[in-house]
């Protein structure tokens, strides 16, 4: 298997816990670490036969702009869920960033990572 990293999705979204949160929104950040096998594209060339990535930073952006969750945690497990939507994926790694958590005297970054595999999307389906 084959490994494609897409750091720094930025996206304006409304999640979290404060109503602030909920009503003003803030910034997030998205980096994939997606498992899948690129060998077929390796050796012909052929865009169709490889992950529209592309389509995966649409997908992402738009869900954490549209969602409106009180924990991280739910968000990153949809982004994972949406990501192993894609066929050609068979893990994926996710970090969802809050750049600025709401935290008095705290000016660093919260970050929740979640992995996922398309066996476990598959069990939690059935």
């Amino acid at each position: 298997m084959d490994t494609l990293r897409i750091s720094a999705i930025r996206a304006w979204g409304h999640t979290g816990y404060f109503d602030a949160e909920q009503e003003l929104g803030q910034w997030f950040e998205v980096d994939l670490e997606i498992t899948l096998d690129l060998s077929r594209t390796g050796e012909d060339d052929e865009l169709a036969h490889t992950l529209n990535y592309a389509a995966v930073i649409e997908r992402v952006k738009e869900l954490v702009q549209s969602s409106r969750f009180r924990t991280i945690e739910r968000l990153n497990s949809r982004l994972c869920e949406a990501v192993l939507a894609f066929p050609e994926v068979r893990e994926v790694r996710c970090s969802l960033t809050k750049v600025a958590a709401p935290i008095p005297g705290f000016d660093g970054r919260v970050t929740i990572e979640m992995v996922r595999r398309r066996e476990d999307a598959a069990a939690a389906a059935g």
